[in-house]
Formats: structure tokens, C-alpha cells, sequence
């Protein structure tokens, strides 16, 4: 019988599902030495196209807040990503 979830890294045992993470990825256990960890954990943050969405919705007029509105995230995160974006244009 093959194992689907693999082996444990730190000590190559066997290792049991252990439920999952708040964003719903699955936890995993190792039988052997205990260690827990997550296998395949799932990207954070925002991909690439949507900051640069956000970027042009915000140089072509829109408020911070009406971007994350629609874009549904917090403002913060537009005024950051322009932030950055308007100190990398000028260096």
C-alpha cells in the first residue's frame, strides 16, 4: 500500500493526515518523530495582475477605497502597492 501524503522530511517516516490549516490546506503528521507541517501550503497575498489592476485603477482616478471595493481587500494594500510601485518608477 503507497502512502499519498508522502514522507516525512526530517526523518523520512510515514506520515497520517492531522486536520488543517485555517485556509484549508491539509496538515500532515509524522508517525516517527511527531514533526507537523503542511505539504503543499497555498500562496499568499495577491497575484501579480490583480496589484497591477490595482495600480492602474489608482493612477487613472479612483480613491483607494473604491478600488478595494471592487477589488474587495483593504485600502491599505492599494496604497502600499503604489507606494512602491511610484519609488521603483523613480529610481
Amino acid at each position: 500500500m503507497s502512502n499519498k501524503l508522502g514522507k516525512c522530511p526530517r526523518c523520512d517516516g510515514l506520515v497520517v493526515k492531522s486536520g488543517k490549516t485555517e485556509v484549508g490546506s491539509q496538515r500532515v503528521k509524522c508517525t516517527v518523530c511527531g514533526k507537523r507541517y503542511t505539504p503543499k501550503p497555498k500562496e499568499k497575498g495577491y497575484s501579480q495582475e490583480v496589484r497591477d489592476q490595482a495600480i492602474k485603477l489608482h493612477y487613472g482616478g479612483m480613491s483607494g477605497r473604491q478600488i478595494g471595493n471592487i477589488l474587495g481587500m483593504s485600502k491599505a494594500n492599494i496604497y502600499i502597492w503604489v507606494k512602491k510601485n511610484t519609488c521603483s518608477v523613480d529610481k
